[in-house]
């Protein structure tokens, strides 16, 4: 069922397929029936976070053990994808016009207050910021089950138990003391400390667990009381306070103090919405397994998986090997519709400047994937991206090209062609490895991409992604 992309070039070329989708590619075959086709059982797996989710479509597959005959379950990646939330710029608006309306009603001495127009708050009701991360990820679920036969859906339930890392002891020496244990509290110190050394802000080496204040001091083993250090600024202070041993750095101590007693927004943000999106997943209907945070973790730390967001959803569950991970990951940004409000404010509530009243011309909207082929002039050449509309027709593309990013500014809409309408996100891959990411724009030669044929649910036909 996985289609190369020498086959699905072939396909293609052959007329035995057409383009469904550009970005992710999806093909619809066109001389096949789903009734005649055998379906490979595939999964969806999700790893929740507060900035980014990763989604991965995988193949599940068994293995049998030559030396026991015993048969271990595990997965073979088909795509990866890299979800990006805009949950805080939603919150940040919100704020924004929070403020403009108080200051706006304290402008009138004798304004009525508010009263009873809060509306009810629904059971389960919670921010629109964190509403926001369930609604995209359910958004992605239902659009890859369009496109593939997804017969089940691993997510992660629960990254950071907040009330075991502040006290381990309240769960008994089983969860202490299990295959499990350190990896919820280390994957909750890596996020709380940005994976790096807190003394000398090292990163990509071997972190350890560091005591603020030592154990030999009457220091505990509260999470507010741990850091990360490498090893040898965890050699250097020994013992010692860390007053003592920051003495000539106060700038830094007061950071790692303040940091300390900090609580994790992005933590607190993925606890909130779990059962929220947990829910929203039972009711597709399918099969769905919950796991652990610690257990995602276990499992790349044992197969040898580098860490991103992708490979951490295609490590969760139970997982006993993985294969075909190495490949490219696609981007998906969340990046709005565009904005309801047609006038510009500046800070102090004026206007400064209006949008026109349609968001499309010419047949193009802000958003919308185009292909600018410019025969002359100083922008001469094939000019691939998002594109920004003007009501003059002069848009704004932008563009990565040769390993560049920029924008093309003044691209006449004459020169323009669609490739592919805004669907609310922007694009791009990682090509580079999994040590170093490098973002490329989608490009039509982008079909040769690893892909699916696969029958579809609806019109009696054949769709891969």
């Amino acid at each position: 069922m996985p289609c190369t992309e020498k086959r699905a070039r072939l396909l293609l070329a052959r007329g035995r397929a057409r383009v469904h989708r550009l970005v992710p590619l999806v093909i619809r075959l066109v001389d096949r029936q789903a009734a005649a086709c055998d379906f490979q059982p595939l999964r969806i797996k999700l790893d929740p976070g507060s900035k980014t989710t990763g989604v991965a479509l995988v193949r599940d597959v068994e293995s049998v053990d030559a030396s026991t005959g015993e048969i271990h379950s595990g997965v073979a990646v088909i795509n990866l994808l890299d979800l990006v939330h805009r949950g805080r710029q939603i919150s940040e608006a919100l704020t924004a016009r929070r403020q403009m309306r108080r200051r706006r009603r304290s402008n009138l001495r004798c304004r009525a207050p508010r009263f009873l127009n809060r509306g009810n708050k629904k059971s389960g009701w919670i921010a629109p910021s964190l509403q926001h991360r369930v609604d995209t990820a359910m958004a992605w679920v239902r659009r890859i089950q369009r496109w593939a036969p997804v017969r089940a859906i691993s997510s992660e339930l629960v990254r950071f138990d907040m009330q075991a890392l502040q006290n381990p002891e309240i769960s008994g020496v089983e969860y202490q003391q299990g295959t499990l244990f350190g990896y919820e509290l280390r994957e909750y110190l890596l996020e709380k400390w940005g994976r790096q050394c807190a003394y000398c802000d090292a990163k990509d080496t071997p972190l350890q667990i560091e005591h603020i204040r030592p154990k030999a001091l009457g220091g505990s083993n509260r999470a507010s009381n741990l850091t990360l250090a490498c090893q040898c600024c965890n050699q250097k202070k020994a013992a010692r306070s860390i007053e003592e041993f920051l003495a000539k750095d106060k700038k830094r101590l007061t950071g790692i103090l303040a940091q300390a007693q900090k609580p994790l927004r992005d933590a607190a943000a993925v606890n909130v919405t779990r059962w929220a999106l947990a829910n929203a997943l039972k009711a597709t209907g399918l099969p769905v397994e919950l796991a652990s945070g610690g257990r995602t973790k276990f499992n790349r730390c044992t197969l040898g998986v580098p860490k991103t967001h992708a490979l951490d959803a295609a490590c969760v569950g139970q997982v006993r090997f993985i294969q075909d991970w190495s490949r490219p990951t696609l981007t998906l940004k969340a990046m709005g519709r565009g904005s309801y409000q047609r006038t510009r404010l500046d800070r102090f509530g004026f206007p400064r400047g209006y949008l026109m009243r349609g968001k499309r011309v010419q047949g193009f909207g802000t958003g919308d994937m185009v292909r600018a082929d410019v025969p002359k002039g100083v922008k001469a050449g094939v000019h691939v991206g998002r594109v920004a509309v003007r009501a003059s027709g002069s848009f704004n593309i932008q563009t990565h090209q040769g390993g560049i990013s920029g924008v093309v500014q003044g691209i006449s809409h004459k020169h323009c062609r669609v490739t592919q309408r805004n669907d609310g996100y922007g694009y791009f891959f990682n090509r580079a490895d999994h040590t170093g990411r490098e973002q490329v724009w989608p490009k039509a030669s982008d079909a040769a991409h690893p892909a699916l044929y696969l029958p579809a649910m609806n019109g009696r036909v054949s769709r891969a992604i």
